[in-house]
């Protein structure tokens, strides 16, 4: 692979911090049709709410992947949500210029693809299923109900502690014993911003975004992603850096997850920033 011919960057394109970000940006600016557009859900291109329920993609977000999705090799949204969950709360499906886009849900465990508005799943791991029985009276025997509520994932199974009166208090008094019972089932805890979620070994953003971008034969690829569950997507990026695939990080900005910012090459502000930086790419590539 060649190197890229650094194109110009608009005043309302930013620039990474990082060389490596700044090779990334311009490689996809130079070879779009080589590039992977790659973006976790809640946080990135929806705005966390109290109630994850109630999570829907940003006004602007669906315009901008349709405008962005014709000019790249692919769009993909990395979820740790049901994949046809994510569809229905972004709004992704139906959508002209979005007849590509796939959605690799519950950490790649889950696949849709809007080709054939099909949802492709593995066995789930009856780990999960034992935990879902065990976890409300699990809460109740440790006096740690107060405020907290579980969200059925369907693979996966999430506590979160954002209602509670002290949510950072009782965020880390669940790690531990949360993380025991997971481990008596045979599965493992995943933090992110309130919330910890009893998930199935092997299954996370960074093995999902690294099989895509190998299957597609990507040679560029941008994530973009706000929380902890994101750190594996950003290690695969840099892995796959060092096999001369050149990328792009960013940080949907929160004040939460400063482990991420640190690690970015560029950090936007939030969903609405997301879709700006869409749109600009987008604009680019006119």
């Amino acid at each position: 692979m060649g190197d890229p011919v650094y194109s110009p960057y608009s005043p309302e394109l930013p620039e990474p911090v990082t060389p490596a970000g700044r090779e990334g940006l311009a490689a996809l600016l130079a070879r779009p049709g080589k590039a992977v557009i790659a973006l976790d859900f809640d946080g990135t291109l929806a705005s966390i709410v109290p109630d994850p329920e109630q999570a829907r993609a940003h006004p602007g977000a669906v315009p901008a992947l349709a405008a962005l999705a014709p000019k790249v090799l692919s769009v993909a949204v990395v979820t740790g949500r049901p994949a046809g969950v994510a569809v229905r709360y972004g709004g992704l499906a139906g959508v002209p210029g979005l007849e590509h886009l796939v959605v690799l849900g519950h950490y790649g465990a889950e696949r849709w693809d809007a080709v054939s508005s099909a949802v492709h799943a593995a066995e789930p791991h009856p780990g999960v299923a034992a935990v879902r029985a065990e976890l409300p009276g699990f809460l109740d025997t440790i006096g740690a109900w107060r405020g907290t509520w579980i969200e059925e994932k369907g693979r996966a199974v999430a506590v979160h502690t954002r209602r509670a009166q002290d949510p950072q208090a009782a965020f880390e008094a669940l790690r531990e014993p949360l993380a025991e019972l997971a481990s008596r089932h045979g599965l493992i805890v995943e933090p992110g911003r309130m919330v910890l979620e009893l998930r199935p070994p092997g299954m996370d953003k960074g093995v999902a975004l690294a099989e895509y971008v190998r299957e597609v034969g990507a040679e560029t690829v941008l994530y973009a992603g706000d929380d902890l569950g994101d750190l594996p997507a950003y290690a695969a990026v840099e892995k796959l850096r060092s096999d001369q695939v050149r990328g792009l990080l960013v940080c949907s900005g929160s004040a939460e997850v400063a482990e991420l910012a640190e690690r970015a090459d560029l950090v936007v502000d939030g969903p609405g920033g997301v879709v700006e930086l869409l749109g600009s790419i987008a604009a680019q590539l006119d």
